[in-house]
């Protein structure tokens, strides 16, 4: 009862609020900027020492004006995201804009699904406005990992939805797609694969952003082969303050055809070079580096370790 009250409470807060058109919106996120960096100083050990070690190349003036860039951005994704309660479609689709439609029509005239990998990068939040552009026999989904407090799970689940997105549960990916797949249903399905696996999810290491033996998802690729899904990167790119476009880059022509973990990697390339091209806009207050491969040699015997890089 306390839940559903507090999650009633939450919504009819974030909808009143998301109706003041965007243009003041910013003037919150303007005045937020400076507590949550100067006063509160939300995470900027882990943000400072994300970007040092990062970009060992950069001068300490350097490093501070992209975390200054960076503290204003998520400012402003925390608004837009609060604006998702009301935005209308039209407006959407003019701030959300989506090039190269065609090659994932392509994809599906040729009887294939779509996976898509993202990124925490500009706000991957919107990217849930994509269905409006996809035809309606086509089932777009995003994975989404529930978070601990139920009442905010709930209304992430429904603003995230409101533009015909399926949310799926992790743990229900494969089941979900494979549904789909014998109801007729092709697919476009969306993973955000760049933060930290647990320690038993830990197949596969790659350099990235100059921390070497980073750990990183694989379950992405795994589903992407098992259901012959076609991969493509998610390229997204802020013109303006509250508009953005993202493209699509298709990653191979034959997923089978690849070798294993070579999707994975790619994949971490891509992002690597988005995000050095304009390091503000990816979420660099994430904990992105606190499991290490040493933490995961200590976890397991020589055997269990065999076995779980031995896989996807």
């Amino acid at each position: 009862m306390v839940s559903k009250l507090f999650y009633k409470t939450l919504y009819s807060f974030g909808y009143l609020f998301s109706l003041i058109p965007l243009r003041v919106l910013y003037l919150f996120s303007d005045l937020l900027y400076f507590p949550l960096y100067y006063c509160i100083r939300y995470r900027r050990k882990i943000v400072r020492k994300n970007l040092v070690a990062s970009f060992p190349e950069k001068t300490l003036r350097d490093i501070i004006r992209i975390e200054k860039k960076f503290y204003a951005f998520f400012c402003d994704y925390i608004i837009e995201t609060i604006k998702l309660f009301s935005i209308s479609r039209k407006a959407m689709m003019r701030r959300m804009k989506f090039e190269n439609i065609q090659e994932i029509e392509e994809v599906f005239a040729s009887g294939q699904s779509c996976s898509l990998y993202l990124g925490h990068y500009c706000n991957w939040e919107w990217i849930s406005s994509l269905p409006m552009h996809i035809g309606k026999e086509c089932k777009c989904g995003q994975i989404y990992h529930a978070l601990e407090n139920p009442a905010f799970d709930r209304l992430f689940l429904k603003i995230r939805g409101r533009f015909g997105a399926h949310s799926i549960a992790m743990e229900d990916t494969f089941r979900t797609i494979v549904t789909w797949q014998r109801q007729g249903d092709l697919s476009i399905v969306g993973y955000i694969s760049d933060q930290a696996p647990s320690y038993n999810a830990m197949h596969y290491w790659t350099n990235f952003l100059n921390h070497e033996d980073t750990p990183v998802f694989t379950g992405p690729e795994r589903i992407s082969r098992l259901v012959n899904a076609v991969p493509f990167y998610t390229e997204i790119e802020r013109t303006k303050r509250g508009y953005y476009k993202c493209r699509f880059i298709r990653m191979t022509e034959s997923i089978k055809e690849t070798p294993k973990f070579s999707i994975t990697e790619t994949y971490f390339r891509m992002l690597e070079n988005t995000i050095v091209r304009e390091p503000s806009f990816w979420l660099w207050s994430h904990n992105r580096w606190k499991r290490t491969r040493e933490g995961f040699q200590a976890r397991f015997s020589e055997e269990e370790q065999q076995k779980l890089t031995s896989r996807l």
